[in-house]
């Protein structure tokens, strides 16, 4: 594994720090790019296929109904929203246990 050779330092507060170099902490960095777009295209592909089971009902045309296209659209918003709730609400609580861990030392 690629963190094999990190160096591990004790800092000021006498906590363990990890220390990466240049080119592990790009290597780091473009493990964390790919992981956030895999996660993306997940949630994605997740709200298509609810989105499409939910809504399309008619497939004896090539084209969407009025009705079909309000649902997706009332759909895609809502899943965006929950989706973006989510992210802020767990941001929040990430926050919130951070700072319990550095005041609970």
């Amino acid at each position: 594994m690629w963190l094999d050779f990190v160096s591990v330092a004790k800092d000021a507060n006498d906590e363990l720090t990890i220390r990466l170099t240049a080119a592990e902490q790009r290597e780091l960095e473009t493990r964390l790019q790919k992981r956030q777009v895999k996660e993306f295209m997940n949630i994605f592909g997740n709200m298509i296929d609810n989105c499409f089971t939910s809504c399309v009902n008619d497939f004896t045309s090539k084209s969407i109904s009025g009705a079909e296209s309000g649902c997706l659209n009332r759909c895609v918003l809502k899943t965006m929203a929950t989706n973006t709730r989510l992210g802020e609400r767990f941001a929040e609580l990430t926050a919130v246990m951070n700072n319990q861990m550095q005041n609970g030392r």
